[in-house]
């Protein structure tokens, strides 16, 4: 009974035992006998303690969920990336890279035993409970999420549109919250436009399926709605954007590129090393960018960070991205799920390893709130008793100003005016930047 569900694991498990099963033509070194002495004492010992948890754990467990919980096991013990897909996870990864799935919305890996968010993706139900990257979920519903596989918390997090699920948080040095979020069905808009001035800004939210086609479209379209149908700049913001698809992060570099190389991946095998270049031609044809990243900006999102500062095609401006700069390779295995395998890391053009460090950007921007000073009190040379008049022909002395005094229509008190929208301050410097440069390249053209 033994030594046949000792042969039937080693077939699920790639075929290994069965190919060690049959003898070999020519004697192998005495290095090699002695590895797969080693092997076959250890798959050994893996067929006893499967035979003893069937036989006497306190209750009935079928054999296709100890193997599919030993294969996770052994995934997940290698990176937090790497993981077995069930046929119906396998499922929803492809789902989810077509830009639709349920859910919260929010991308996530595991650290130190709890979900670590990555993300939240903009108009989720994550995003409007006001989850952050960084965060941490310990528990949800109530149970804890320690001794969970990053698989098995996903499935729990997901459920039927229109259902909550409370999870508890912890952030920082605060202590631990719950918050309730109600699924949806979430569907992706990859990206995002719209003018500031004459600076067109383009958000992208995740590397889908969607993504190149949609950069192109938005730009069109900012192009012709601008000033004149022109631009004179663009904010690309990689802010909390988890990742996606690598060729997707390609296209989106390449069509800021002329030339050179984008990123590269290398393997365990040195001669394995892949390189993607950039081909000619540049969508906005030169026009000034800035990169907006922060610790949210994961995977694919420093990838097109990575390329644009190397090749210094734009200014990188934010916070130090997440740096999640490893490959993971989806394998199918027929007739059952996939695994998903970490194969490569990531390398800027430059050959910088993304990974566990991320992109430092060019100019640091902590995230801030803006608040008016009150200068009211402020004196002018106009205030001054006496002061001399201006000189020139039509010239009248200025009223004294209160730099503070917001402007005010009949019937509006300060009690009943509108609240203004939070200022994004990362923006605004990248705006302020950009319009800096074109007004200093314009006068160095003059």
């Amino acid at each position: 009974m033994r030594r046949t569900a000792f042969l039937a694991l080693g077939l699920v498990g790639a075929g290994f035992a069965l190919a060690l099963a049959t003898a070999p033509l020519i004697d192998p070194p005495p290095a090699a006998a002695s590895n797969t002495s080693e092997t076959y004492r250890s798959l050994n010992l893996f067929g006893d303690v499967f035979e003893r948890v069937r036989a006497d754990y306190v209750e009935e467990v079928s054999d296709e969920e100890l193997i599919e919980a030993a294969i996770n096991g052994m995934l997940s013990s290698l990176d937090p990336h790497s993981s077995y897909l069930n046929a119906k996870n396998f499922k929803d990864m492809q789902v989810q890279t077509k830009g639709e799935f349920g859910g919260l919305g929010i991308e996530v890996t595991m650290e130190n035993g709890l979900v670590k968010v990555v993300s939240p993706i903009d108009d989720t139900p994550a995003h409007r409970a006001g989850l952050q990257p960084g965060d941490f979920i310990s528990h949800l519903d109530g149970k804890p999420v320690v001794g969970l596989t990053l698989a098995e918390t996903v499935e729990r997090m997901r459920g039927k549109p229109d259902t909550d699920i409370r999870i508890t948080v912890r952030r920082g040095e605060e202590q631990p919250f719950d918050v309730t979020i109600t699924r949806a069905v979430i569907k992706i808009r990859s990206v995002r436009s719209r003018l500031e001035g004459d600076i067109g800004y383009v958000r992208i939210t995740t590397f889908s399926q969607q993504t190149e086609s949609g950069l192109a479209k938005a730009l069109r379209d900012l192009m012709e709605e601008a000033p004149g149908g022109k631009l004179s700049g663009v904010v690309l913001d990689l802010r909390n954007n988890p990742g996606g698809l690598l060729d997707q992060a390609i296209a989106v570099s390449d069509a800021f590129l002329d030339q050179g190389e984008i990123v590269s991946t290398r393997g365990r095998e040195k001669d394995g090393a892949q390189r993607f270049n950039a081909s000619p031609g540049d969508i906005t044809d030169g026009l000034p960018m800035v990169v907006l990243i922060n610790g949210g900006s994961a995977s694919a999102s420093e990838i097109v960070a990575g390329a644009l500062q190397d090749h210094r095609r734009a200014l990188v401006m934010g916070t130090t991205s997440f740096g999640k700069g490893s490959v993971q390779t989806i394998q199918p295995i027929p007739g059952h799920g996939a695994i998903r395998l970490t194969t490569a890391r990531y390398y800027t053009p430059s050959g910088t390893s993304i990974q566990a460090k991320g992109i430092v950007p060019d100019i640091e921007v902590q995230p801030a709130k803006v608040e008016a000073i009150d200068v009211s009190a402020r004196r002018r040379e106009a205030d001054l008793p006496g002061a001399l008049a201006n000189g020139e022909a039509g010239a009248e002395t200025a009223p004294p100003a209160n730099d503070n005094a917001p402007a005010v229509e009949d019937g509006d008190t300060a009690s009943n005016k509108p609240v203004a929208a939070p200022v994004d301050y990362q923006l605004s410097r990248a705006l302020d930047l950009l319009r800096g440069l074109v007004l200093f390249n314009s006068r160095r053209a003059g």
